[in-house]
């Protein structure tokens, strides 16, 4: 399933135009983009929480020559399923 699967589920259910269910879904995607820049946790019942974890600068390997290579510390987001998608996935 992806983004235009999803469109369509809520096109089907708002019952209004393609382009009203496209901006819904955009906006739901916006929102949770922007919380989680600004540092947020994100929790939407039923499904799980979207939050970042920041990850240390730490030494590499590059494993064509074995040289040692020096890897930036980052930002990355991570998910939680909530009980109720555990449950319904099983």
């Amino acid at each position: 399933m992806n983004k235009a699967d999803i469109v369509d589920k809520v096109h089907g259910v708002l019952g209004s135009t393609k382009a009203d269910a496209e901006r819904a879904v955009e906006t739901v995607i916006d929102s949770i983009v922007h919380g989680l820049k600004g540092g947020d946790e994100v929790s939407i019942a039923g499904l799980g929480i979207f939050a970042t974890k920041a990850r240390p600068a730490r030494q590499g390997r590059n494993p064509r020559t074995g040289e040692t290579i020096q890897i930036a510390a980052t930002r990355t987001a991570k998910f939680r399923p909530a009980k109720a998608l555990k449950d319904a996935v099983k």
